[in-house]
């Protein structure tokens, strides 16, 4: 490329618009129909597990607290998700769905990406029984 022809080019975009946009600061909305994070709503669970079945990355998993109560907690792998909406369209209860509004996520641990969805004391009380060391036999 002789100097000439790169230096008009160069003069010439100074004074063209620019082609991309300043995306933290400016952003297109996003369409009705986007797949973005994964929303679930407690109360109206019945633990069938179809959305376990059906997710084909494993990304869900159910934990049954009490299944007479409907106590359940959804265990959610972001990393794993691949926004394929089979949750939620297999949902029979219509407890769970993908937002269009939260969709933005970047983060530095990958334990960032593990979310529990429930009640919260549903939610303590699963994590107590992981983080509890299980019981020793007695039979030496």
């Amino acid at each position: 490329m002789k100097f000439g022809t790169m230096f008009t080019d160069i003069l010439a975009s100074f004074f063209k618009k620019n082609s991309t946009q300043l995306y933290p600061f400016e952003k297109n909305p996003t369409p009705e129909r986007f797949r973005g994070n994964l929303y679930y709503d407690p109360a109206k669970c019945t633990g069938c597990c179809l959305c376990v079945k059906d997710c084909p990355s494993k990304a869900i998993e159910l934990v049954t607290i009490d299944r007479a109560a409907k106590r359940f907690v959804l265990k959610y792998h972001m990393d794993r998700c691949v926004y394929c909406g089979q949750c939620a369209l297999n949902c029979r209860f219509k407890c769970m769905g993908m937002s269009n509004k939260d969709w933005e996520h970047a983060a530095l641990n990958k334990e960032e990406f593990l979310v529990y969805y429930g009640k919260e004391e549903d939610v303590r009380e699963m994590l107590e029984n992981i983080s509890k060391p299980p019981a020793e036999s007695e039979h030496k």
